[in-house]
């Protein structure tokens, strides 16, 4: 062996060696990497036609390693490492030749671009990438930090430490809305850090929160990590389940698990949700404690601009906090007594088929002891009970065509069991609710009369919907009857709308606000898959930046406007009619109602066209363009050629000798923390993108094989990955903030200032791994 090293631990030398040199070049990095790979198999095969390069395997034919198979040991989990007595064979790292390899790689390139590329089922949630940096390119160049700093700082620079403070809350809103943290780190240092410095806040402090504030958009949804990292762990945890029920002796991951082996994008953005809050609320606590503590280094700021109207503290606790609560609680309890709820009677022409047993009992005898082993010996007699149950009452229940009577007894009792109040309606009415509320404590003493029609108008609404609209009632007929209590409501909305947008924070918050909620709203409710929800995003954001520009040029944005409401007129449309005017039976409202969306619908083609235009006309979308074709060409580029690379790390068996590596240790929360450790290290040299396609698929059939939560795991990685981004001295943030910082902040002030929020970063992941519930609570209870 050359050097005393097996040949497979030297062929990994050369790999990496070659990816640093590749990267450290100073080439493109997409390129850098499928170099790498070209050249590190060039110098593997060259070594290995020599003979210099000598794999030490176990030797499957020894009566030890029969005997071990005999004893009931898969042999999956059967490895020099775990078995270091067994007999050894010496074998060349090609098997076959490196002629054969390269044959065989060839192959696997083309259905690896196929499956993860150009067609595969990744391809879609991949697409949302696009969507994604267009979305939070647009809105960077919309001026859109800029605005909420000056305002934020305006809310919270009174308080000590506040614009330290302010820097987070925008920090925050930046990631929800763009996800793009080498561009919020950039914007928030050229914006925010001249003003801290101007105000005698201490570059320490400045720096670091705006380093820190800035990466959670690689955590907080909609995150470009999150989204690529979980196109790889849906397919890495299915095929690692699958493995892991092979090696316990059963068919496969659903008979082993009980369930299927599953993991979505849009479950990782829910699971992010709360790791999100944890971390941006940890560094706001620390900025106000640093202020508290050091009152000379983070001073209050009072902003010279002040809002038109101070609401008296009694009056705004009554109408910014006391009757919005009393609105959302009321319509929680409404909820909970069934006076809101589903009003649909729509009934299935079949039968529900029958519940099956909870786990599968028809198992081998090791399949079964390894089911008993994982789910308790009383889960396993509860299954094995309802199994015998159900086989005693003929098997399970097969749908079938429902009678004319059986469906006329399904369709009275979802009348009888409807809700009086729908909850679309109930959502309606607790939003108009609260902007009424809102708008009254922002000008407490302005004429409430108009306030006052409007909340009758909801009254009413309410009133109508529970006397005179049944569930059966048609939704023409519903319109109609809803059409003068919805016009008195709006009415009173459209007034208190006119004040809101007087109020500085909410015409700056709100727009983006709403993005926001359109957003991730429909990805967290499971209303959507992410890609139409980002290119949702993408509109939204064009035809904001559009109305800015239009604001700026102090020409009217009304057209921009309609086209908000065309949007909202189609999906309020779409939930309400049935649009399938194929059928052999369609009612008159029916085609009112699909013309009606139709005018809609181009409507909102020809304002999203004009808001094209505008940012045309005003030199911003060619930038956001080019800038959006560099960003998702680079991910692109970097995914090929780390298939490449992993593809030539596979071929001379290195991917399955650090996974025998990894499982040879007893405990996998060892294995996971050395994980963690290492995808640590390497985020000083390496961004999110090589971390994700290159050493993730190789570590990750072992840490997403055994019994951690996937979602867990992946926003352990995310977390994990967004602390290597800040950490000194390689940190990428750090030198984002250091080329834009001016001179008089060194990099001693920038990695002095980021340390204590490293230290938050550690705490933050240490929280997650004492409490997962932290990271499982909100997908456990939003149904997916």
């Amino acid at each position: 062996m050359l050097f005393g090293l097996d040949g497979v631990e030297i062929g990994l030398i050369i790999v990496f060696l070659s990816l640093f040199a590749g990267i450290l070049s100073g080439f493109p990095v997409g390129f850098a990497i499928g170099g790498a790979a070209v050249i590190s198999f060039g110098i593997i095969a060259a070594l290995d036609s020599s003979g210099l390069l000598i794999h030490q395997a176990v030797s499957k034919s020894s009566a030890e390693y029969q005997t071990l198979v005999n004893s009931g040991v898969s042999p999956l989990n059967i490895s020099k490492f775990r078995f270091p007595e067994l007999p050894r064979v010496s074998e060349a790292v090609f098997s076959g030749g490196w002629e054969q390899a390269l044959d065989r790689n060839i192959s696997f390139i083309v259905n690896r671009m196929n499956e993860r590329v150009f067609a595969g089922q990744s391809i879609e949630t991949l697409l949302a990438v696009l969507m994604f940096v267009l979305m939070g390119i647009t809105l960077e160049r919309s001026r859109i930090a800029e605005d909420l700093l000056t305002t934020m700082a305006r809310v919270f620079g009174p308080l000590p430490g506040g614009l330290a403070v302010a820097v987070v809350v925008v920090g925050t809103f930046l990631a929800a809305s763009t996800g793009i943290v080498g561009a919020t780190v950039v914007t928030m240092g050229l914006l925010s850090l001249p003003t801290m410095l101007r105000n005698n806040y201490s570059p320490e402090l400045a720096t670091g929160v705006i380093a820190a504030s800035g990466t959670l958009g690689q955590i907080i949804p909609p995150s470009i990590v999150i989204v690529l990292l979980g196109t790889l762990a849906g397919d890495l945890y299915s095929a690692a389940q699958e493995t892991r029920a092979q090696a316990a002796g059963c068919s496969d991951a659903l008979t082993f698990l009980g369930e299927a082996a599953v993991v979505s994008v849009g479950t990782l953005f829910q699971a992010a949700i709360l790791p999100g809050i944890l971390l941006a609320s940890l560094y706001g606590f620390y900025a106000f404690g640093f202020a508290l503590l050091n009152p000379s280094k983070a001073p209050p700021v009072v902003s010279e601009g002040a809002a038109a109207e101070e609401a008296r503290r009694g009056n705004a606790l009554t109408w910014f906090l006391g009757v919005p609560v009393l609105l959302i609680a009321g319509m929680l309890v409404a909820g909970q007594v069934g006076v809101v709820g589903s009003q649909s009677v729509t009934i299935a022409s079949f039968s529900e088929a029958g519940q099956t047993a909870s786990l599968r009992t028809r198992v081998s005898p090791a399949c079964e002891a390894s089911m008993i082993e994982l789910h308790g010996q009383e889960k396993w007699d509860a299954a094995v009970a309802e199994q015998a149950a159900i086989n005693a009452a003929g098997g399970v229940a097969q749908s079938r065509a429902l009678s004319e009577e059986e469906l006329a007894e399904a369709l009275a009792a979802k009348i009888a069991a409807a809700a009086p109040i729908g909850t679309g309606i109930a959502i309606g009415l607790l939003l108009f609710g609260l902007i009424l509320a809102i708008a009254r404590g922002i000008a407490p003493t302005a004429d409430p009369r108009p306030l006052i029609a409007g909340a009758i108008g909801l009254i009413l609404v309410g009133m109508v919907d529970v006397i005179l609209i049944s569930p059966t009632t048609t939704a023409g007929t519903a319109l109609v009857l809803l059409a003068l209590p919805i016009f008195i409501a709006g009415y009173g909305v459209r007034f208190a709308a006119r004040r809101l947008g007087q109020n500085e924070l909410l015409r700056v918050v709100f727009p983006p606000l709403v993005l926001i909620v359109a957003v991730l709203g429909s990805i967290l409710g499971g209303i959507t898959n992410p890609t139409p929800a980002a290119a949702l995003g993408a509109g939204g954001a064009i035809m904001l930046a559009a109305y800015r520009k239009l604001n700026d040029e102090q020409r009217s944005g009304k057209l921009i406007i309609m086209t908000a409401f065309a949007v909202v007129i189609m999906i309020l449309i779409g939930t309400n009619f049935d649009l399938r005017v194929g059928r052999e039976v369609v009612a008159a409202e029916e085609w009112i109602a699909f013309f009606a969306a139709q005018i809609a619908y181009y409507a909102a083609i020809g304002g999203l066209l004009y808001s094209c235009f505008v940012l045309f006309r005003t030199a911003v979308l060619t930038p956001v363009v080019r800038e959006t074709a560099k960003v998702t060409s680079m991910v692109f580029t970097i995914l090929i050629g780390s298939q490449l690379l992993n593809l030539v790390v596979i071929s001379f068996g290195g991917e399955e000798y650090i996974q025998d590596f990894l499982k040879s240790f007893d405990r996998e929360w060892v294995v996971f923390l050395i994980v963690m450790l290492v995808l640590f290290v390497l985020g000083f040299v390496l961004d999110f993108l090589e971390i994700i396609y290159i050493v993730v698929p190789i570590v990750g059939p072992v840490i997403y094989g055994g019994t951690m939560d996937p979602k867990w795991v992946t926003i352990m990685i995310a977390v994990n990955l967004q602390t290597s981004f800040l950490t000194p001295p390689f940190g990428f943030a750090l030198f984002y903030l250091r080329g834009v910082a001016p001179p008089s902040v060194t990099t001693g002030h920038i990695y002095r200032g980021v340390l204590p929020f490293v230290l938050i970063q550690v705490a933050g992941l240490a929280l997650l791994w004492a409490f997962p519930a932290v990271v499982t609570i909100v997908p456990n209870l939003i149904p997916n």
